[in-house]
């Protein structure tokens, strides 16, 4: 395929929207009205036994007013089965705050009536595995709180607009988890490396900046920005990126005995007073554990990654910004004078004194964080999201049935589509230089912006396909390629 690296051009061919396929799965002739929906297009009445209803788990939410049998419900399905939050059952009766729904992974209700809603795992969501045909009873729900990188076809407006809900890094999604990787506010003020330490390490030969990757080669391009940087500052650099430095112990160069947040391993990178904190891509309010663990550690974060971190963080002088500066070498410049200055670098901590988180927005949004990271009294996101679909795909229920009693006076309720601000994230840049001064064979260059529009054309593909009323999801290539050739001839 064509690789592009300039802005998606404004063909007719792109102008559809949600609302038109929303409408066509509605009317089309390829599919059955409610009258016929009963008996012809649908599985068998019930594709879950009576033994099976009766022996459910229940998951209790915050609890409700439904007394709804388990037949009654309308049903969620999981289609990743390896997300599903129910253990060791593949279906289960969850009750909600407003209502209660049957969820499942067994993808036997695909087509069942009653299967209101499918929730899929944004990585594994592909467009020549989708469900096919998009049915008009049904809702696409969308989970997705990894790296943009893993799926880029979410970034592109004829993808995210296949979803009805969302809940994603983004803060505009339907259920935000901008702060998955931050446990508790408690976490950021925790006792850190004493900066007398932290110099005397410097003055053993200790680098004053920490760099520890293994995953090379991401959209982000970061370790092009560190080999750079490395010019004008000592780093010491572990891991498979840029590696010149070993681990003191084996146990520690061992990443099965020490994990991330293994005490010897979190005190032996406590030491350094910078950590070279860069997102494997770039995309607002995608923040990791590479810009909190430096916080809780009590390390200063040189960050790249979110463009509106600054709204997340403790004080408006907690961080470092990479793209603050014009040059690597501006960096190292201010990183080396801080190293320098005892109280200019304290004040990059400050966060970590009583009464020194200020930002009310952060403060307020841990507050209303209805979920837990490792907090047992709390629910997971999985399940919260779980419950924000069940909620309203009851509430959408209600709704149709009204309209259906009365047609005239009360209107179907308008479908919920997602947008680019519940997820997308822009076309990948080199982490140093200019796009024009890469060559032909580099290998970022001949695989990440390819990779962008690529996702854009299965995502165009797979629209087409729900348009067309295709059952086969293996004809993606096929519509691609028409759509390629139609391209062609306009310009």
């Amino acid at each position: 395929m064509e690789m592009r690296i300039t802005k998606e051009p404004a063909g007719c061919w792109r102008v559809l929207t949600l609302s038109l396929l929303w409408m066509h799965l509605s009317l089309s002739q390829g599919h059955l009205n409610q009258d016929t929906m009963e008996t012809d297009v649908f599985e068998p009445a019930s594709a879950f036994s009576d033994l099976e209803f009766g022996a459910l788990n229940t998951y209790t939410g915050p609890g409700n007013n439904d007394t709804r049998s388990n037949k009654e419900l309308p049903i969620i399905l999981w289609w990743s089965a390896s997300l599903f939050p129910h253990f060791p059952g593949q279906t289960e009766r969850i009750d909600c705050p407003r209502a209660s729904c049957l969820v499942t992974k067994n993808r036997k209700v695909q087509l069942y009536k009653r299967t209101k809603s499918i929730i899929f795992y944004g990585t594994d969501f592909r467009a020549y595995e989708a469900p096919l045909p998009r049915l008009p009873h049904q809702t696409w729900a969308l989970f997705h709180e990894e790296s943009p990188m893993n799926n880029y076809l979410l970034s592109h407006s004829p993808g995210i607009r296949l979803f009805n809900y969302t809940a994603t890094f983004r803060r505009e999604s339907d259920y935000p988890l901008s702060l998955q990787w931050l446990p508790s506010l408690d976490y950021l003020t925790g006792p850190a490396v004493s900066l007398q330490e932290k110099n005397r390490w410097r003055r053993d030969g200790l680098a004053p900046v920490l760099y520890m990757q293994s995953h090379c080669d991401v959209p982000s391009d970061r370790d092009r920005y560190v080999q750079e940087l490395m010019k004008y500052i000592q780093i010491d650099s572990y891991g498979k990126c840029l590696n010149n430095k070993k681990f003191p112990s084996q146990r520690l160069e061992d990443t099965s005995t020490a994990t991330m947040e293994d005490d010897e391993f979190m005190s032996f990178v406590s030491r350094y007073k910078f950590h070279l904190a860069l997102e494997n891509g770039i995309c607002s309010d995608y923040m990791t554990e590479k810009l909190w663990r430096p916080m809780y550690q009590g390390a200063v974060p040189v960050y790249r990654g979110s463009p509106s971190v600054l709204d997340w963080m403790p004080n408006n002088h907690s961080i470092v910004l990479i793209d603050d500066f014009p040059s690597p070498k501006d960096l190292a410049d201010f990183l080396l004078s801080l190293d320098r200055n005892d109280a200019e670098y304290l004040r990059y901590l400050k966060y970590k004194q009583p009464g020194g988180i200020t930002n009310h927005f952060l403060v307020d949004s841990m507050e209303r964080r209805e979920w837990g990271v490792n907090d047992m009294s709390k629910p997971n996101y999985l399940n919260g999201f779980e419950c924000l679909v069940c909620d309203r795909e009851n509430e959408r229920q209600v709704a149709e049935r009204a309209h259906k009693r009365a047609p005239l006076s009360v209107p179907l309720p308008e479908p919920r589509i997602a947008t680019n601000s519940h997820m997308g994230c822009p076309l990948p840049t080199p982490g140093y230089g200019k796009v024009e001064d890469l060559t032909e064979n580099d290998s970022w260059m001949q695989m990440w912006p390819q990779d962008y529009w690529q996702s854009l054309d299965q995502a165009e593909g797979l629209e087409a396909m729900i348009l067309h009323n295709e059952t086969d999801p293996g004809k993606l290539w096929d519509y691609i390629h028409d759509m390629m050739m139609k391209r062609g001839r306009h310009h």
